[in-house]
């Protein structure tokens, strides 16, 4: 049997399928017993109202869409449960999809849930052309590890310049000289953590030496095998990326921290595991998913218009992959 219908409902009743609807979207204006009844009949097929037939034929939308550009990094997922749980307490469901880090498909992502007409839209991490964010900002809608200038749009970043500079002194109070920046390329954020540490290095007097990359395990683990003039630190662009750092210089026999020392950014769950104890800069993912769903469940129900620009603070976590200079 297929999944039940509001007419399954309304037979198993013996009411109208009409009358199911105005139970369904809670109506004062059925009888207690009637409700009663159709509420038992629901309960025995097993029925629950989909959410987007509830918000078209309500007029009102209690679905949060949320594009996610990369599923396989785990900064994004403690970011949604942030989001999810903030999102719940206030009575809204997510519906979630992924764009991949490919600008084109993220486009199609947004078509796609902007088809469910939800009452507002999460953005996480985004690389899609700043064009197609304005045309979606018809909604309230916010982005997450991005910034706009669009008054219509809410954001929620770190301070991604900060934090690279944390990185450098970490290093530099180290002994560290030779400190080799890993980017994030054309991804979200990068800009600012190239500037923050290209900033710092020449604080400290030192040339900065930026190698393009991505946020991926195999981007960071190219740019160590691409680099020839010695170095003996690697601010990397992501907790993923300094992983594939750390496997390139095993397999180059280099030992982290005793030859190479290594800082990678975001603070996930991987950067905490015991056997790669990576140093690493801290972003509070659940604060800044709980902060996007407050910002946008507040434009949905109108209570603010000016646009919110919000800023969380980065901070150093040290583990065991950096050390005294060689």
């Amino acid at each position: 049997m297929g999944r039940p219908t509001m007419e399954d409902v309304a037979a198993r009743a013996g009411v109208s399928r009409a009358l199911v609807s105005l139970v369904m979207r809670g109506s004062p204006k059925v009888s207690t017993a009637r409700r009663t009844a159709v509420l038992e009949a629901a309960a025995e097929l097993g029925y629950s109202p989909h959410a987007m037939a509830r918000s078209l034929a309500s007029r009102t939308s209690h679905v949060l869409g949320v594009m996610v550009s990369d599923l396989h990094n785990p900064f994004w997922a403690e970011v949604v449960d942030g989001l999810d749980a903030a999102a719940r307490a206030a009575g809204f469901e997510l519906v979630i999809n992924t764009g991949g880090r490919s600008p084109a498909r993220e486009q199609q992502a947004l078509r796609s849930l902007t088809s469910f007409r939800p009452a507002g839209l999460a953005l996480l991490g985004p690389v899609v052309p700043s064009a197609a964010i304005t045309s979606a900002a018809d909604a309230p809608l916010v982005l997450v590890s991005r910034s706009s200038r669009l008054s219509t749009v809410d954001t929620v970043n770190d301070d991604g310049h900060a934090g690279s500079a944390l990185a450098v002194d970490h290093l530099v109070a180290l002994g560290h000289r030779e400190i080799v920046h890993i980017d994030g390329g054309a991804g979200s954020q990068s800009a600012p953590r190239r500037k923050g540490y290209r900033v710092a290095m020449s604080r400290h007097g030192l040339t900065p030496r930026v190698v393009h990359g991505e946020y991926t395990e195999a981007a960071g683990a190219a740019a160590v095998r691409s680099l020839r003039q010695p170095f003996t630190a690697v601010l990397a662009a992501n907790d993923l990326n300094a992983v594939g750092v750390l496997s390139a210089l095993a397999e180059a026999g280099l030992r982290v921290p005793a030859d190479v020392s290594v800082v990678g950014y975001d603070n996930t769950w991987l950067a905490g595991l015991r056997h790669i104890g990576l140093t690493t800069i801290d972003q509070p993912r659940e604060e800044m998913g709980r902060l996007a769903a407050e910002a946008l469940i507040a434009r949905v129900r109108g209570e603010r218009t000016s646009p919110a620009r919000l800023v969380v603070r980065p901070t150093l976590v040290v583990r065991t992959t950096t050390g005294p200079v060689p």
